[in-house]
């Protein structure tokens, strides 16, 4: 400590009501002790900056060769602790005007006002004056500051309080530019005298300072503030290792966005997009994504505020200047510069997805892969970028090979001259699916069908009532407009064979369907069930049941295929016998068929059994 004047040291008061400050700052401004640290540290950034900006135009300055830097020193035996930089300092006014007064942009009004009005200082005070000094006093009871302005002629100061409504300065005998601030650690904040905390809380809030900092002598923060380079000076190693260290992820991103936006908000943003999804990727409370900076002293390192739900596998860093530091996540959330941000944010992500779905499909492909779940959940949520989104979306279906998948506009550009519709069919697997009798016509006719197994693809298609004013209809209703060349199909029951052997259906059947009908879709089964035109698909009405085990979904429609060898069978047998066992075995036996084929069948015992006594009556003879 440097050594002290002969004079007695002057005693102020301050200037603002220190014991409702300090209850704010204790209980309603910082969340953690730690919080101190950057406080410190930020204040020691502020000053490094400005005789660095001074020093390219001023040659007088004191100490002009001094490095710029930030030394921590601490004694864990005596639980005391020091921070020093090389920057400005301080002047005695700025001693009483800036530390003394405390909140010189209107605090101590906007205290009064909120005492006449009978309200609680809580965290939505947060960023409306600079209080960040005073943070200390959570884990001290007396803090001292030594200090030397940069003129060459300038005195040094010492600044003194225990936080109470006093303070006093001294005159000192300092040598050096800059500011020390000391002090002992309460008991309960010992902790601070410790060597590895200190490291850890500096890697966590400070590690992108633009200044070296010094715990004993050794340099903490290595890692360099990559968002503040141009985009042509970063290189790939750093990128992943910057990457890594942001995300713990082990591998290198699949690809980054560097963006520095000046205009109605300025900010300097590095985003990364991951190779793959990470383990705790839909434990949402285990998720960190974007970090936010306030001219690179640390904020949040979960700043949801800052981007839609559907895009939380993002990972990176924003740094605005358009922030104060001392924020609060309810004055974060209620930002206007933080709307901004996040609108800015969204259009350039989507913006770069569209370019990787254009230049480099195979990463795209992976990323759908990866995220699609997620991505796909935003058509509902962002409703001013819908369009764009709906684009980036990506399906498989009967045209695409093993593990493509197609856009909307591209099957668009594939439709047959005289198709209306965009058709599609949902299912649990893609085995199942592709074994459904619903395709047989779309196949016949070489018409394209999506093919959708993803869960979320239930819920956010019938959201997309039509694309490029193309309706988009499962091909499991019964409402599908189909052209039917019977020419160059088998030959069909005559009209009255049809209406008798439907008859019989509907009597055997009974409440089980909601109606029976002869198929035009059917090329190679005998029966399908299709849902009515106000009733839900079969996915959708399993998904219910997942969700409602007392969910009874709507009745089904039978439509048989009176083209088929065996429905010809069987209408030979009605001619004959319409009250035939065997007629109406064959029927449910049908019916559960494709129950058993949409992994619907309630009781498969019975369908065993009925089965063995159906080949059991057609080998007697």
């Amino acid at each position: 400590m440097a050594k002290a004047k002969k004079s007695q040291p002057e005693k102020f008061e301050f200037r603002a009501e220190m014991k409702q400050l300090l209850h704010l700052i204790v209980h309603s401004l910082y969340t953690h002790p730690e919080i101190f640290l950057r406080e410190l540290i930020s204040n020691s950034s502020d000053a490094l900056n400005k005789i660095r900006f001074r020093g390219l135009t001023d040659k007088n300055i004191l100490d002009p060769n001094a490095d710029l830097k930030i030394t921590i020193t601490l004694d864990e035996k005596k639980n005391q602790f020091s921070i020093e930089d090389t920057g400005i300092g301080m002047t005695k006014d700025e001693l009483i005007n800036e530390i003394g007064t405390v909140a010189h942009s209107g605090t101590l009004e906007f205290l009064q006002k909120l005492s006449k009005e009978k309200k609680p200082l809580d965290g939505q005070l947060i960023g409306q004056f600079g209080v960040g000094f005073y943070s200390v006093f959570m884990v001290t009871d007396e803090v001292t500051i030594e200090t030397r302005y940069a003129e060459a002629d300038s005195k040094g100061y010492r600044w003194t309080s225990k936080g109470e409504g006093t303070f006093s300065i001294e005159e000192i005998d300092r040598k050096q530019r800059g500011t020390k601030i000391l002090f002992t650690l309460k008991e309960e904040a010992k902790e601070f005298a410790e060597e590895y905390r200190i490291k850890d809380v500096i890697r966590k809030y400070s590690n992108f300072v633009d200044f070296p900092i010094y715990v004993d002598k050794e340099q903490v923060n290595r890692v360099t503030a990559l968002w503040q380079k141009q985009k042509s000076e970063l290189k790939k190693e750093e990128l992943d290792e910057f990457y890594k260290f942001l995300s713990n992820d082990f591998q290198p991103p699949a690809g980054f966005m560097h963006f520095n936006i000046e205009g109605a908000v300025n900010f300097k943003s590095l985003i990364f997009i991951p190779d793959t999804a990470p383990p705790t990727f839909f434990r949402e409370d285990l998720e960190k994504t974007v970090h936010l900076y306030s001219n690179k002293i640390f904020i949040q390192d979960n700043a949801k505020e800052l981007l839609p739900e559907y895009l939380r596998f993002v990972k990176g860093v924003v740094d605005t200047e358009d922030l104060p530091l001392n924020v609060s996540r309810e004055w974060v959330q209620n930002s206007p510069v933080i709307a901004k941000i996040k609108n800015t944010l969204v259009s350039k992500i989507l913006g770069f997805l569209e370019e990787w779905s254009k230049t480099e499909p195979e990463k795209f492909k992976k990323f759908h892969q990866n995220f699609g779940p997620l991505f796909k959940t935003g058509i509902n949520t962002d409703f001013t970028n819908r369009d764009k989104i709906i684009d980036l979306l990506r399906f498989e279906s009967t045209v695409t090979e093993k593990d493509q998948f197609t856009s909307l506009k591209n099957y668009v550009s594939r439709m047959k001259d005289n198709q209306k519709e965009i058709y599609y069919l949902t299912g649990e697997n893609m085995d199942i699916i592709k074994r459904s009798p619903n395709l047989e016509y779309f196949r016949e006719k070489d018409i394209e069908v999506l093919l959708l197994t993803d869960p979320v693809d239930i819920f956010i298609i019938p959201s997309i009532p039509e694309y490029d004013k193309k309706p988009l209809k499962s091909i499991e209703k019964a409402d599908i407009d189909m052209d039917v060349d019977d020419k160059n199909r088998e030959e069909a029951l005559n009209e009255n064979l049809s209406k008798s052997l439907i008859d019989v259906f509907k009597e055997t059947l009974g409440d089980k369907v909601e109606d029976v009908i002869e198929s035009k879709r059917l090329v190679d089964s005998p029966a399908t069930l299709v849902s009515g035109k106000e009733a839900l698909d079969s996915s959708m009405e399993r998904m219910m049941k997942y969700m409602d085990k007392d969910f009874t979904g709507s009745k089904k429609i039978l439509e048989i295929n009176t083209r088929h060898p065996l429905i010809k069978n069987l209408s030979r047998i009605n001619m004959v016998d319409s009250k035939s066992t065997i007629l109406r075995d064959c029927i449910v036996q049908l019916y559960e068929g494709i129950q058993v084929l949409n992994q619907n069948l309630e009781s498969p015992g019975e369908f065993i059994k009925r089965m063995t006594e159906i080949m059991v009556k057609a080998t007697e003879k």
